[in-house]
C-alpha cells in the first residue's frame, strides 16, 4: 500500500490544538470552570450501541439475573424493598441492582427493562421529603438515630450514593428534569446535615466510598453552576477516607500484619484522588493512584490485574480470593478516571479486568456467580480454603451464595464498560479509547452528528475497522488509543497507510471526513511474560491473560443451610504443570486462532485462541485445603518433575473456569 506522510494534517492539528487545547466540549455535560478541563467527556446513555460479542453479553444479562433479579431475589429486590416504599431491605442491594439495570435497559433499548427501572426512579423522585431527604424512611416515627442498626442503615449516606449514580445515568438517557431538581434538593439537605451527621456516622462505608458521592456533586455542578455544590464537595472530600495518603504511602505494602483494608473499598477508593483533583488540580492526586496500583501489584497482585482480597487484602499467593464486587468497582474507578486524565494506562487496565476477570466469574447464562475467584483455581467446592472469610459458599457458582452484595452489584460490569468505549473530546471530536465491537453517534464540530461503527474481533484479534457515516462532509479530530502493550501499530485511511506519531499513546487524525471513510487500526499482539508470587510465570498477549486449559466436571449440589442449589466444578485433566523456561526465552509458543469468533466466546468449548507450550508435570504439587498447594520451589521442581515433556494448551483466562494462570517454571529436565 502507498504510504502517505501526515505532514500537513499533523501541522493543522497542532495549530488546532494551540487554539482549542483548553476549550471544553460544546455539546455534552463536561467540567465547567473552576473544575479542570477534561480531555474526554462521557456520552449520553444510548449514544453507544453494543455489537457482536458485547451485544451478546448484554443480552445474556437481560435473560439472566440482571433482567429478573426482582423475581429471582424477590425477598430483597421485589416490591417490598425500602427503595419502593416497602418494609424490606432499605440499604445497598436495591440501588446496586438498579445501577446496572438502568444502563442495560437503555443500551439495549429494551422497553421491558426500562419499565422495571422506571418504577425505582419514580419512587425516589416522587417521595423526596420537603427537607430534601430521599430514599427509604425510618420504619418508626419514634426512631432514634443509632448508627449500625437497621433503622440507621435506612438513613445511611452510602446507599444513596449508589442510587444517585443510577439517577445520573437515567437523566443522560431521558433528560428528565425531575432528576436535577431531586439532586439539588438532596445536596442542599446533605450540605446542611453533614456537619452533624458526617459520611461515616451511620456506617463506615459512606466514609470509605465518599468519592461516589463527590463525583455526582461535580456532575450536577456542571449542569446547574450552583456554587454551594463546590462547598459541599469540599465537605464531602474532608469527610472521606484519605485514599490519597493510603495509596501514596506504605500501608498497602504492609505485610506483617496485612493491612486492614477491605478489598472492595480499595477498588472504589482508587477513583477518589482523581475525582477531587478536578477541583484541586495537584499532581499528588494523580500520582497517588498509580503508586497505589503499583503497591497492589507488588504485594497483593495477580497476573489477571486483580489482587488478593478475600474481604481484607490478603497478599499475592494466586490461591487467595478476589471478590466480584472488587472487579466491577475497579472497572468503574477506571471508567471514572479515564475521561478526567486521558491516560491510556487506565484504558489498558480496564480492558484487562473486563476481558479476563469478569467473564470467568459468572455462568454462561448469567444466573450464577462466584463471590471469590482464584488466579490459580483447580477445584471449586464448598469446603475450607485459606480465605479471610470462607463462609456461605464463597467460591462455588451460586445465586445467593456468598454475601449478597455481589449478587446485586455484578450487573454494572458489562453495561458500564460498553458505555465507556467512546467519548466526546474537548476539541469537539470523537475518541475511541477502549475497544470492542460497537457503534457510537456523536455530535462533533459545530453540532453535526456523526456515527462511527467499530467492526472488530477484539480482544481476540488486533484488527479494528472504524467506518464513518455522515450527512455531509465535516472536519473534526478522531482520537484513538495505541495500547501500551503494542509497539508497532499500523494505521490506514481508506486503504492508504498513514504514519501517525501518538502523544502519550493517543493518536489523533484531524481531517475532513466523508460518509464511508474507513480507518483501520492493526495492533500486533506479541507475547509478554511476567513473574509473580514465588517466581510464578504469567503469560499475556494483547489484552488477554492465558491460563491452562483444564477439563471440567460440573455437579449441582443441594446443601442444608443454603437457599438454593449451587454448582461445584472438579478437574478432569491434570493441572500441576511447570512450563519449560526455554519456551518463553526462545518465544516458541504456538498460537492457533479460530477464523470465526463464537457469539459467546467465554467458555471452555468456545475458546477462540489456543496457545501451545511445552511443560512437565510436578506430581508433588497437589491440592491442599481445597486449593492448589504452594507453588513449588526451583529445587523441588528439579527434584520432582516428571521426565516426559508434554505439550499443554493455554486458553484466554476469561474462557476458563478451572485454571493455572501463574505457572512454576523449570530450566532443564535431568534424565
Amino acid at each position: 500500500m502507498k504510504k502517505i506522510a501526515l505532514v500537513i494534517p499533523v501541522i493543522i492539528f497542532f495549530v488546532f490544538v494551540a487554539f482549542t487545547g483548553q476549550k471544553r466540549n460544546s455539546h455534552y455535560i463536561t467540567n465547567q470552570s473552576p473544575l479542570v478541563v477534561q480531555p474526554y467527556t462521557a456520552l449520553p446513555l444510548g449514544a453507544i450501541k453494543p455489537k457482536g460479542m458485547l451485544l451478546e453479553m448484554l443480552e445474556i444479562q437481560r435473560n439472566g439475573l440482571t433482567g429478573h433479579l426482582d423475581s429471582i431475589y424477590n425477598l430483597v429486590c421485589g416490591d417490598n424493598n425500602g427503595w419502593l416504599g416497602g418494609t424490606g431491605d432499605g440499604w445497598e442491594r436495591g440501588p446496586y441492582w438498579i445501577d446496572g439495570l438502568v444502563p442495560l435497559a437503555y443500551l439495549l433499548d429494551d422497553e421491558g427493562l426500562k419499565k422495571k427501572a422506571q418504577k425505582w426512579m419514580e419512587w425516589s423522585i416522587n417521595n423526596q421529603g420537603e427537607d430534601g431527604y430521599f430514599g427509604p424512611k425510618p420504619l418508626r416515627e419514634d426512631y432514634v438515630r443509632i448508627p449500625g442498626t437497621q433503622q440507621g442503615n435506612r438513613e445511611d449516606w452510602w446507599p444513596k450514593m449508589v442510587m444517585l449514580k443510577a439517577l445520573q445515568q437515567y437523566y443522560t438517557a431521558t433528560e428528565d428534569k425531575r432528576v436535577i431538581n431531586l439532586m439539588l434538593n438532596y445536596f442542599k439537605y446533605q450540605h446542611k446535615m453533614l456537619p452533624e451527621f458526617p459520611l461515616g456516622h451511620w456506617t463506615f462505608w459512606g466514609n470509605r466510598r465518599g468519592a461516589d458521592n463527590l463525583a455526582v456533586v461535580y456532575w450536577l455542578y456542571n449542569i446547574s453552576k450552583e456554587k454551594f455544590l463546590l462547598d459541599l464537595a469540599e465537605t464531602i472530600h474532608k469527610q472521606t477516607y484519605d485514599w490519597t495518603d493510603i495509596y501514596s504511602g506504605n500501608v498497602i505494602r504492609q505485610l506483617n500484619p496485612l493491612p486492614d483494608l477491605h478489598c472492595v473499598n480499595v477498588a472504589q477508593g482508587l477513583k477518589a484522588p482523581v475525582i477531587y483533583y478536578q477541583q484541586r488540580p495537584d499532581k499528588k492526586y494523580l500520582d497517588a493512584v498509580k503508586k497505589g496500583l503499583a503497591a497492589l501489584k507488588d504485594c497483593h497482585g495477580f497476573v489477571n490485574g486483580m489482587y488478593g482480597g478475600d474481604e481484607r487484602l490478603h497478599g499475592n499467593d494466586p490461591i487467595q480470593g478476589s471478590e466480584l464486587c472488587s472487579a466491577v468497582e475497579m472497572m468503574f474507578s477506571f471508567e471514572s478516571i479515564l475521561p478526567v486524565t486521558g491516560d491510556v494506562y487506565y484504558a489498558d487496565y480496564l480492558e484487562k479486568i473486563a476481558y479476563n476477570v469478569i467473564p470467568s466469574q459468572s455462568t454462561d447464562d448469567y444466573l450464577r456467580k462466584q463471590y471469590f475467584q482464584q488466579a490459580n483455581q483447580v477445584l471449586i467446592t464448598d469446603e475450607e480454603r485459606n480465605f479471610f472469610n470462607d463462609r456461605n459458599g464463597r467460591i462455588v457458582f451460586g445465586t445467593t451464595t456468598g454475601y449478597p452484595c455481589c449478587l446485586a452489584n455484578m450487573h454494572q460490569g458489562w453495561p458500564k464498560f460498553v458505555q465507556n468505549l467512546w467519548y466526546a473530546t474537548n476539541d469537539n471530536g470523537i475518541a475511541a479509547i477502549v475497544y470492542g465491537p460497537s457503534e457510537a453517534t456523536v455530535k462533533v464540530a459545530g453540532g453535526e452528528e456523526v456515527t462511527v461503527s467499530e467492526i472488530t474481533d477484539y480482544p481476540f484479534k488486533g484488527n479494528i475497522r472504524f467506518i464513518f457515516t455522515t450527512n455531509k462532509k465535516v472536519r473534526f479530530p478522531f482520537h484513538f488509543r495505541i495500547p501500551l502493550w503494542c509497539d508497532n501499530p499500523l494505521v490506514t485511511i481508506n486503504g492508504r497507510e498513514y504514519e501517525v506519531k501518538p502523544n502519550n499513546n493517543i493518536a489523533v487524525i484531524y481531517r475532513e471526513w466523508s460518509s464511508g471513510d474507513v480507518v483501520e487500526l492493526n495492533l500486533p499482539m506479541d507475547f509478554r511474560f511476567s513473574y509473580w508470587h514465588e517466581n510464578s510465570l504469567g503469560i499475556e498477549r494483547g489484552p488477554l491473560v492465558y491460563a491452562l486449559r483444564i477439563e471440567e466436571e460440573w455437579r449441582e449440589v443441594k446443601k442444608e443451610g443454603y437457599d438454593d442449589t449451587f454448582w461445584e466444578v472438579l478437574p478432569k485433566s491434570p493441572w500441576n504443570y511447570a512450563v519449560l523456561r526455554s519456551e518463553t526465552e526462545s518465544g516458541r509458543l504456538r498460537v492457533e486462532i479460530r477464523d470465526t469468533i463464537p457469539a459467546n466466546p467465554w467458555n471452555l468449548n468456545n475458546a477462540p485462541i489456543t496457545v501451545k507450550v511445552n511443560a512437565v508435570r510436578i506430581p508433588s504439587w497437589k491440592i491442599e485445603r481445597g486449593s492448589a498447594g504452594k507453588i513449588p520451589s526451583p529445587a523441588s521442581l528439579q527434584r520432582d518433575a516428571e521426565k516426559n515433556i508434554e505439550e499443554i494448551s493455554l486458553i484466554p483466562y476469561g474462557c476458563s473456569t478451572l485454571r493455572i494462570s501463574q505457572f512454576p517454571t523449570i530450566n532443564t529436565i535431568i534424565r
